[in-house]
Order: structure tokens, then sequence, then C-alpha cells
């Protein structure tokens, strides 16, 4: 199933989160956005400018996307693999300028990935990978970040050290960052703003006022999971 009647607005410097049950539509939703994939309807605009009409050098220097696929090739260093984000910049040799460099450089420093510079890929842990795929996008230097299950297969510690950079990066950076996530009560707490695929409503609003209009409660069968308003989380129905 994919979700039908959606629309939302995300603001410069905002962190947004698109929830929803398994198959409805989360990374299709994410994907269309970032022009991997064609519109089945709608339109898609940034600052009023329809993404369709945006040649794919002009879009690659507005968005920027980290996928959960597996990187293309491990053995890359760190630093190699971060450079690749300034290909929207540099000539046809791929040559980097010292302006690629500083973005390179302080992209690393952001996500804290400095004595990992000259690691191979390969070598990284699941949640340094992360970190690297993340550095990618911000060396890109867009003003739209699209991340695709950003915490898959990582475990607690680092599921949430992600999404409060992520925060961080779009609050400190002024970019918009957009992700798909399963991890919704982290979501409450960490975005600024939040989209609910549910199929039917989509509701999208500051996370207190979705729960203030309980569009959480609608989320989930109630005789499986509850909503508890209270506290942000979900509660198993014994």
């Amino acid at each position: 199933m994919v979700c039908k009647n959606i629309s939302f607005s995300v603001g410069i410097g905002k962190c947004t989160a698109i929830v929803g049950v398994n198959g409805i539509g989360k990374s299709t939703l994410l994907r269309t956005l970032g022009k991997l994939q064609p519109l089945l309807g709608g339109s898609i605009c940034i600052d009023g400018t329809s993404i369709g009409e945006m040649k794919p050098h002009q879009f690659a220097k507005r968005t920027s996307v980290v996928l959960t696929e597996p990187v293309a090739s491990k053995n890359l260093t760190v630093q190699e693999l971060v450079a690749l984000g300034r290909q929207p910049y540099t000539n046809w040799l791929g040559n980097l300028t010292p302006y690629d460099r500083k973005k390179v450089g302080e992209a690393l420093d952001v996500l804290e990935l400095n004595d990992l510079g000259d690691k191979k890929c390969f070598e990284l842990s699941d949640g340094q990978l992360q970190r690297v795929l993340i550095a990618r996008a911000l060396a890109q230097d867009t003003d739209i970040i699209l991340l695709d299950e950003p915490t898959t297969h990582l475990d607690l510690f680092h599921k949430v050290k992600i999404l409060k950079l992520l925060k961080s990066i779009a609050h400190h950076t002024n970019k918009t960052l957009v992700f798909t996530t399963h991890e919704i009560e982290m979501a409450i707490q960490l975005c600024d703003t939040m989209l609910i695929l549910d199929g039917n409503e989509n509701r999208f609003d500051q996370p207190c006022k979705l729960i203030e209009n309980k569009a959480f409660e609608r989320l989930f069968p109630t005789e499986t999971v509850q909503f508890d308003a209270a506290t942000g989380t979900f509660r198993i129905q014994k």
C-alpha cells in the first residue's frame, strides 16, 4: 500500500521524521523527494520551483540523499568517500579545490571522523559507516538532506547519537533534514516536526500537537499497542 493525499511543508533549519507502519510508503516518499524515482502524482517544490524542472546538477546542489543501500566501494578511505559529496561542484576530472577540501574537512569535524580519515570503509562499524555517509551528504553542502532509515542495524546508543546529531546539524547549519524511521518514540523527543503516514489523514505537525490531537493513537491497532500521551511512548497491551 502506498499513501495518497500527502501534503506537508518543511522549513529551513528543521528536523523532520516520516513515520508509519511497514509497507505504508515511507521509503517510496523519501526516494520520490530525492528524485530517485518518478512522481506517482502531485508535485514537489523547493522554494516554489518544481523539482521536475531542475536539471540533475542543479538538484544535486540543493538536495543530498543518504540511503540504506550498501556503499558501492568499501575499499575507499573515509576521506575519499566523504569527498565524493563534492562531485556536483568539481570539474569532469573530479579535482578538489581548496574550498572543496575545506568542506570535506568541516564535514569530518562535525561527524567526529578526523581520527578515521585514512581508514578503509570496510574496517568501520555500522555506526561509524553511517556517520561517514552523513558526512558525505554534509560535504555536498545542500540546503536539504534526505535520509532513509539512518538508524537501521544500530544499537540503542548509536541510534540516539545519530538522531541527536541530525537535530544538531539542522539547527546549527540551517539545513532542512527529513528522514524516515521506525524509532517513533525517539523522533517524538528529538524532531521539530513529524509526518505520520497512516493511509488516511497523514497528519503533519509538531510532535506535541500530534499528541494533543491523538494522531499517534491511531497508528497501530489498540488491542496490540497503545500510545501513552503522558510519556510519548507506546505500551504493549498484555
